[in-house]
C-alpha cells in the first residue's frame, strides 16, 4: 500500500471514530465489542478501516471497470457504514450495494455538475417512497492525473456532515487505488514495447545469413540443414511468442542453445562455447527475452575483427538465494566510459539497445540492486553478470 494511500486511510479510521464510529454503527451490531483488543476507540476503527480496505483494493488495482466496481462496492460501503453505496463512470452506474437500487437510474443526473467541476456535492434524494430510509447523498469525484474518471456516491437517511467527509476521504483512497493500477498498465506497456524493440533488434542479417548456412547444407548434408531448420523455428517461435512477460532459465538457456546453433553453422570452428549449468537453477522465473541480447552482443564483439578462434563461457549457477548468470567473451571489449553512456541511453537508437533494454528491465522487476554488472576494457574482451532472486512476488515462468 502506498503512503499516500495509508495516510488516506489513517484519517478515515480517526474520522469515523472522532464522528460517533459511524462504521461500528452500520456494521458493529450483534457482535461482541472487540475494542479492548486492539486499544483505544480511535485505534480499533483504524484497525477496522485498514482491514476493510485491504479487502477492497485487489478487484480496484484492475481499474474502474464495472466488474471491479461491482467487487469494491460492497466493501467500500462497509468501510462507510452508510445505506447504500454506487460507483459510477463519466456515463453510467457501473455498481450499486445496499438499500434503495431503483435510485440508480437519477444517479447520473446528481453528478453531472461533480463530473464538469471534479468538487463533492451533496444532495437530496427526491424519492417518493415513504418506505424508502434513502433520503439524503453525497458524492466525491474519483481521479487520477486530475482527470474525472467517474464517481463515489453515499446515500443515508439524514444529512451528515461526517458521512460527507468521510466519502471524501473514502473517494481519494479509492483514486490512489485507480493511481496505482494507471500506473501498472504503464509499466506493462513499458515492458511490451521494450520486448517488441529487442525482437524488432533480431537483426534481419542474422535471419538472412541462418537461412544462407541452413541452404549450404541442403545438398551436401541434408540431415544436418534439416536439424537446423527446426533449430531456426524454434528460436524465432520463442522469441516472437505473444504470451507472457516472465520465463524460466531452463527456456531462455534452450533459446540461446538455438541461437548459438545457427552462428556455429555460419562460422564453423572460429567459435567454440562452454556452457556450465547448475540444474537446480533451471526453474527459476526471469524476465522473457533476458538472456539472448546479452548472448548475441558476446558472440558480435567475441568475432568482431577477429580471424582466429573466439570463445564464449556461459554459466549459470546457484548462489543462495539467487541463480547467478555469467556471459562472458575474449573478443574486443569496450572503452568503460562508452559503455557508462550506453547504459545511461546515451548511445542513440541503434548502440548497445540490447544492454540498456536488459539492465532496465532487470532494475524495474527486481530493483536497482539486480541491474547488469559489466567488466570490460578496450581489448579485454566483456563478462556479464546476472543476478536472478529465485523468488520474487509476481514473477512466474509460464
Amino acid at each position: 500500500m502506498s503512503g499516500a494511500a495509508l495516510a488516506v486511510l489513517i484519517v478515515l479510521g480517526a474520522l469515523l471514530s472522532a464522528g460517533g464510529y459511524v462504521l461500528g454503527r452500520r456494521t458493529g451490531q450483534g457482535r461482541p465489542d472487540r475494542t479492548s483488543d486492539v486499544g483505544t476507540p480511535v485505534e480499533h476503527a483504524t484497525f477496522e478501516t485498514l482491514h476493510t480496505a485491504s479487502l477492497a483494493a485487489p478487484p480496484l488495482r484492475a481499474g474502474l471497470t464495472e466488474e471491479s466496481a461491482g467487487k469494491a462496492a460492497r466493501r467500500l460501503r462497509s468501510l462507510l457504514g452508510t445505506d447504500a453505496l454506487c460507483l459510477t463512470d463519466r456515463d453510467r452506474v457501473l455498481a450499486w450495494d445496499g438499500l434503495g437500487e431503483h435510485h440508480g437510474k437519477h444517479v447520473m443526473d446528481h453528478v453531472q455538475g461533480l463530473l464538469a467541476s471534479g468538487r463533492d456535492t451533496a444532495f437530496a434524494s427526491g424519492c417518493g417512497d415513504l418506505d424508502c430510509p434513502l433520503r439524503w447523498g453525497v458524492a466525491a469525484p474519483l481521479t487520477v492525473d486530475h482527470r474525472v474518471l467517474g464517481t463515489l456516491v453515499a446515500y443515508a437517511p439524514r444529512e451528515s456532515a461526517v458521512l460527507a467527509r468521510a466519502a471524501g476521504e473514502v473517494a481519494r483512497w479509492v483514486s490512489v487505488q485507480l493511481e496505482l493500477a494507471e500506473l501498472d498498465r504503464s509499466r506493462t506497456q513499458l515492458i511490451e514495447a521494450e520486448i517488441r524493440a529487442l525482437r524488432a533488434q533480431i537483426s534481419p542479417h542474422f535471419i538472412f545469413n541462418s537461412l544462407a548456412a541452413i541452404a549450404s547444407f541442403v545438398r551436401t548434408d541434408p540431415e544436418r540443414a534439416r536439424e537446423l531448420l527446426l533449430e531456426f523455428a524454434d528460436f524465432t517461435r520463442y522469441s516472437f511468442r505473444r504470451h507472457g512477460d516472465f520465463t524460466t532459465l531452463a527456456d531462455e538457456l534452450h533459446s540461446i542453445d538455438q541461437y548459438l546453433a545457427l552462428v556455429r553453422a555460419r562460422f564453423g570452428d572460429r567459435l567454440s562455447v562452454t556452457l556450465q549449468v547448475a540444474p537446480e537453477v533451471l526453474p527459476v522465473a526471469m524476465p522473457f527475452l533476458c538472456l539472448q541480447p546479452l548472448v548475441e552482443n558476446a558472440v558480435k564483439h567475441g568475432l568482431e575483427g577477429k580471424i582466429t578462434m573466439s570463445h564464449i563461457t556461459i554459466s549459470a549457477l546457484d548462489a543462495g538465494s539467487e541463480a547467478e548468470v555469467v556471459i562472458e567473451d575474449d573478443g574486443v571489449g569496450m572503452d568503460p566510459d562508452r559503455l557508462r553512456r550506453i547504459l545511461r541511453g546515451e548511445g542513440g537508437l541503434s548502440t548497445g539497445i540490447g544492454l540498456l533494454n536488459v539492465d532496465e528491465r532487470l532494475r524495474q522487476v527486481y530493483g536497482d540492486d539486480y541491474g547488469l554488472v559489466i567488466e570490460t576494457g578496450v581489448g579485454a574482451g566483456m563478462r556479464i553478470t546476472v543476478r536472478i532472486p529465485k523468488y520474487r512476488a509476481g514473477v512466474h515462468g509460464t
